[in-house]
């Protein structure tokens, strides 16, 4: 870029037409130095005016060098800002067909041919059943829903996530899998054992029955998927409240912030034993890490690494099965919709309840009915921001044990 070339007053021309005057004495000042925020017209920057123009005017107070310099490097800021949105955008142009081949649909998991499930949601809101499987030989995902075998698989964790019209806030309810609730066909069970009994289908039967919600969609995730997504982020960090020490699995916690790599992760969500609440804190442990996982891949070193990015959506991907009415375009759609949601715009919480018991010689959880009745009302009629100022959410965040 030459001198020609940079943006600057040009000499006016004397009236009559003739030439400006010569630069030199009795020529035109040389332009000034850019105006700062609320200086008067024709002024100068105001306070500290020889420090500001001395920045854009030069170390030497000459028009040239730094000023002529500065607007070369907001150009090359903003061309290497484009192209890190453009690569980013170019990226998931190209392999959005590949994520979603990595996303496996399980046919035939929807109850559509109920004529007893509720009526549709509120128009614009949607409702997910979440589930990962407890089985360590088999995955919960899998096309077709092979994976399931009657008897052989209980989830490990069933949560509700229901998406308001306005996509400002997503709210997850985890259910504690020993509640004991009506399961069609098979009468009072601990909630799990739906899906042992009659895979996603008889789950979301369950679900339904119990919470008056009619569910859009089911996703599953293969708690494997857990190790590879967290060491594709290079790891998430959580809190622990106390030291406590795993019997099954010999892992010892210390207490305080904790950076977990994969493998930690796996363990660190399937702890029960030996948890101050058992498998309450577990559900407090897999909402705290999903809040550390969703605030680490959406961390600006994530979004602005390229090859990262693609690391964490390719192991993403691949842990996860939807129900078949999920196509391409629904996930980009969902995808678009929640892009102004941060980690801190999630809500976990857990289906209200009246502590623990025994029924048939096993350990229970007992819903309560007249207050979980209250948080399924506030789903149903998307009321949910109302709720919890009301009730509160209580989960997913601070330490945990």
């Amino acid at each position: 870029m030459t001198a020609r070339d940079l943006p600057g007053p040009s000499v006016p021309p004397q009236p009559g037409g003739a030439p400006g005057p010569a630069p030199g004495a009795g020529g035109p000042e040389p332009p000034r130095p850019p105006q700062a925020p609320g200086g008067g017209a024709g002024q100068g920057p105001g306070k500290g005016e020889t420090e500001n123009a001395a920045f854009w005017e030069g170390s030497d107070g000459g028009p040239g060098g730094r000023k002529r310099r500065w607007p070369r490097i907001l150009i090359a800021i903003g061309v290497f800002t484009a192209l890190v949105v453009a690569g980013i955008g170019g990226l998931l142009w190209e392999r959005q067909s590949s994520y979603n081949g990595n996303i496996d649909r399980i046919q035939g998991v929807m109850p559509d041919d109920d004529p007893d499930r509720p009526g549709p949601n509120v128009k614009g809101t949607e409702n997910w059943l979440l589930v990962g499987s407890d089985s360590r030989e088999r995955n919960t995902t899998g096309e077709g829903n092979r994976t399931w075998r009657p008897g052989q698989q209980r989830t490990d964790t069933i949560m509700l996530l229901h998406l308001p019209a306005d996509r400002k806030k997503a709210y997850i309810v985890s259910f504690p899998r020993d509640s004991w609730v009506e399961v069609p066909g098979y009468g009072n069970q601990k909630i799990n054992a739906a899906f042992s009994y009659g895979g996603p289908k008889l789950l979301i039967e369950t679900v339904e029955n119990l919470t008056g919600i009619r569910i859009d969609h089911y996703g599953a995730i293969d708690f494997e998927g857990f190790k590879s997504m967290t060491d594709a982020l290079g790891g998430v960090t959580v809190n622990i409240k106390e030291t406590v020490y795993d019997p099954a699995r010999k892992k010892q916690w210390t207490a305080g912030r904790q950076k977990l790599n994969g493998e930690d992760a796996l363990l660190f969500v399937r702890q029960r034993y030996n948890l101050p609440n058992g498998d309450f804190d577990r559900i407090k442990r897999q909402q705290a890490f999903l809040r550390a996982l969703a605030k680490q891949a959406s961390d600006r070193g994530t979004l602005t690494n390229p090859l990262k990015l693609d690391r964490f959506l390719s192991a993403l991907t691949k842990s996860i099965s939807v129900d078949e009415g999920v196509s391409a375009g629904d996930l980009r759609s969902l995808a678009l919709s929640m892009r102004g949601v941060r980690a801190s715009d999630v809500v976990f919480m857990t289906t209200p309840h009246r502590g623990t018991g025994t029924r048939a010689r096993q350990s229970v959880v007992f819903l309560d009915p007249a207050k979980s009745k209250t948080l399924f009302e506030a789903v149903k009629t998307a009321k949910m921001d109302e709720y919890v100022r009301q009730h509160g959410a209580g989960g997913g965040g601070g330490a945990v044990s």
